[in-house]
């Protein structure tokens, strides 16, 4: 019934019942409005005309861009009233307007140290200008701290034991985001620990995405949970017409307790993340927990979605810890999110500020590669300055589309000297990126076109700290379970698997 389920909502399913309405209202015009057929060709052609001026002169992703122009003059109805509906909803700029509000209102509260800049300038001084990016920027806002501890998680499991110990501890709040919540072990050993702490007064919040989690959980289980007093909500939950806010996702994986600690990364909260259900062979994860300082960051990232729905924002100083934390180990983290819709891509200017300022390497496990021209072009740039740039995908797909996409880029980069590897054991859904052994970047982020401009996103940099080690020799270690993708191989898959791949990754953008 889930996969069901999972088939009726996809968007793969809704663009091909829309080419379908496009035929049947060809058809439609043929067979009964003959004697107007030239005035129904002229609609089709201005409706055409005024989409692609439109997108043309948006300033989106050129690749985003063509994806949209090729189904506007394939499917001139389709293509170009689709977009047309898509970009006229009042509704959804009043949304992200209001997002924007929340987000530069929470940001703001938390004050710039000059002496960390002045500190990570003067020591990294390539690494300076990501920072002051995200920091001095009103409408980023992100900033670097020391004085946190940092531990990565190269599985699940050993992640989600850890996740328990630390609800435990639990006096003030706890903040749950994630992009799937789904009943099962996992789950319900976390509900338990919620259910107890709420009684004890405990601030307990859970906020899951409304199509992410469709499938999982019941529309009325924020209610349900209101009954434990656990305040839940889904967030943008799925409705029965298109609408521009089902493409704009809350991906975002965080656990905050009291602003003192958070785990953030790729793991959600389902039995698949920790191997005690199998899907798709053995499923690698990954995540961080802070300690310190910059954990409070992710209580504020947590509250720029959840105050979207609140008649009355809280004070957000008032959930900032006060306590005398001293750090074991030293380094800079900076915890960070990105937006849609807005003109600062964080998510894609992160990862490429590692790529151009790479010395020596460049690690990178993704479970989905479908890459704009600039992420290209950095990769390729980067291997062909004799940076030794390795990525690591799945060997099984999730979704079999970006998976077949994945390998036509595969293709592409192996021809320009770059290493991609699949994961034999089973899927890898680790969005990690590590260099030089200095700097890594572990969070929800993809490759892939949703994840940088169309998702709520979320990662944490960290640069010298003891975790950056660790995530390197977790991608060396897990090289040894993978294996090497060559370009003749990709080359003599069969012909049909071929003219799929080219064919799908025209439409790239919009998967």
């Amino acid at each position: 019934m889930r996969k069901l389920l999972k088939v009726f909502f996809s968007q793969t399913l809704i663009v091909i019942l829309l080419i379908l309405v496009q035929a049947g209202v060809i058809l439609f015009a043929m067979a009964k409005l003959q004697e107007h057929s030239r005035l129904i060709t002229g609609l089709f052609i201005l409706v055409t005309a005024v989409a692609v001026i439109l997108v043309v002169n948006t300033d989106k992703n050129p690749a985003y861009k063509m994806s949209w122009l090729i189904p506007m003059m394939v499917f001139p109805v389709f293509g170009g009233m689709l977009y047309l509906f898509l970009q006229t909803q009042g509704i959804t700029r009043k949304f992200f307007r209001r997002v924007r509000k929340i987000d530069r209102s929470l940001m703001s509260t938390v004050p710039e140290d000059p002496a960390i800049l002045d500190e990570i300038r003067e020591a990294y001084p390539e690494r300076y200008n990501i920072v002051s990016y995200c920091g001095r920027n009103p409408d980023v806002g992100y900033k670097a701290f020391k004085n946190t501890d940092v531990k990565y998680y190269s599985m699940g499991e050993p992640c989600w034991h850890d996740m328990l110990d630390e609800l435990e501890k639990a006096e003030k709040y706890i903040f749950l985001e994630y992009f799937i919540i789904e009943r099962g072990e996992m789950w319900d050993s976390i509900l338990e620990i919620l259910k107890r702490k709420a009684a004890q007064g405990v601030d307990v919040r859970v906020m899951y995405d409304g199509v992410g989690s469709l499938v999982q959980m019941p529309r009325s289980y924020p209610r349900e949970l209101l009954r434990y007093g656990i305040k839940c909500k889904a967030f943008v939950p799925l409705v029965p017409f298109l609408s521009t806010m089902q493409n704009n996702r809350d991906h975002r994986k965080i656990m905050v307790i009291d602003g003192k600690v958070a785990f953030n990364g790729g793991i959600n909260l389902a039995d698949e993340y920790i191997n005690k259900k199998r899907v798709l062979g053995m499923w690698k994860d990954t995540a961080v927990r802070l300690t310190g300082d910059a954990a409070y960051s992710f209580t504020l990232i947590f509250l720029q979605l959840w105050q979207l729905t609140e008649q009355q924002a809280a004070d957000p100083r008032l959930l900032k810890p006060k306590w005398d934390y001293k750090a074991r180990s030293g380094g800079y983290v900076m915890p960070y999110a990105d937006v849609p819709n807005d003109d600062f891509q964080v998510g894609e200017y992160v990862y490429l500020d590692i790529i151009n300022k790479a010395r020596s390497y460049v690690h990178i496990t993704t479970p989905y590669l479908i890459l704009d021209h600039e992420m290209m072009t950095a990769l390729v740039n980067a291997a062909r300055s004799g940076i030794d740039v390795k990525i690591i995908i799945p060997s099984v797909a999730d979704h079999w589309y970006a998976f077949y996409v994945a390998l036509d880029y595969a293709k592409e980069l192996i021809s320009k000297g770059i290493e991609v590897y699949e994961y034999s054991p089973g899927f890898i859904h680790a969005k990690n990126f590590v260099s030089d052994g200095e700097l890594a970047v572990v969070g929800s982020i993809n490759l892939d076109y949703r994840s940088l401009f169309l998702h709520f996103e979320c990662a944490t940099w960290m640069l010298n700290t003891e975790a950056v080690g660790a995530v390197e020799e977790d991608f060396l270690a897990t090289l040894k379970d993978c294996r090497r993708l060559t370009g003749e191989a990709l080359r003599a898959r069969p012909l049909w698997k071929r003219v799929i791949s080219a064919v799908l990754r025209i439409f790239a953008p919009l998967m």
